[in-house]
C-alpha cells in the first residue's frame, strides 16, 4: 500500500491518531517527551488535547501523520532533540553536538497495523525534518531481535524499522523499555 505523509497540522487528524475514546481520559497525546515532566502532569484530559491542538497551529507542526486517502492511519512525532527531554535524558546519550532532531513515536492505528504505515511515517518524519533544516535525525527504538513486542509498548519503533530507513546504530543506551534495550540510531542528512 501506499501511504501519504504530511505535515501533522490538522488537530482533528492527529485527535483520530492519539485522542482518547473519552475526552476525559489522561492519554499521552505523544507530550511525554515533548514536554517538561511537571506540565506533563498537570495536564490531565481535555487540557492535553487542548495543547496538542496549539501545537498543531504553530508554525512548525509537532509531528507527521500518514494518510490512506483522506483518512488519518498514523502519527510518528519529530523535533528538534533540544525542544525535547531527550537533550536533557540520562539514559539515552549524547553523540557528538549536532542539532539534530529526534523521532520518538511511531503509532498505527489499529486495523492499519503490518501494512507499511511505520516505514512510510520514518521516511516522512526524516522528510518533515530535512525540509526544516535537520542536520541528522536521531531515534531510541527497541533493540529487540526477533522477540515480540506488545503494541502498546512499541511506540518506539523497532530497530529493523529504522535500519530499514538508512539509519544506522549510532550508541547503545541505558534505556529499557517493555523489557528490551533501546539503542540510538541516527540518519545523516548533510550531503
Amino acid at each position: 500500500m501506499t501511504f501519504e505523509v504530511r505535515p501533522a497540522s490538522v488537530f482533528e487528524d492527529v485527535r483520530a491518531v492519539l485522542g482518547p475514546k473519552s475526552p476525559t481520559a489522561n492519554v499521552c497525546w505523544c507530550l511525554s517527551y515533548r514536554i517538561p515532566s511537571k506540565l506533563n502532569d498537570e495536564l490531565r484530559g481535555p487540557a492535553r488535547g487542548a495543547y496538542v491542538s496549539e501545537l498543531c497551529a504553530a508554525g512548525t507542526p509537532p509531528g507527521v501523520l500518514a494518510y490512506d486517502g483522506d483518512e488519518p492511519v498514523g502519527w510518528a512525532a519529530v523535533a528538534p532533540r533540544s525542544d525535547t527531554s531527550f537533550a536533557r535524558s540520562r539514559t539515552i546519550p549524547h553523540v557528538d553536538d549536532l542539532p539534530v532532531w529526534s523521532l520518538w513515536c511511531v503509532r498505527s492505528r489499529p486495523g492499519h497495523r503490518k501494512q507499511g504505515v511505520s516505514h512510510a511515517l520514518i521516511a516522512g518524519a526524516v522528510d518533515f525534518a530535512r525540509a526544516h533544516g535537520a542536520p541528522a535525525v536521531e531515534a531510541y527504538p527497541l533493540d529487540n531481535g526477533d522477540a515480540r513486542v506488545d503494541t502498546t509498548m512499541a511506540y518506539a519503533g523497532l530497530r529493523k524499522n529504522f535500519e530499514r530507513a538508512g539509519f544506522t546504530h549510532a550508541a547503545d543506551t541505558t534505556s529499557v523499555l517493555a523489557g528490551h534495550p533501546r539503542v540510538l540510531m541516527r540518519l545523516d542528512l548533510r550531503d
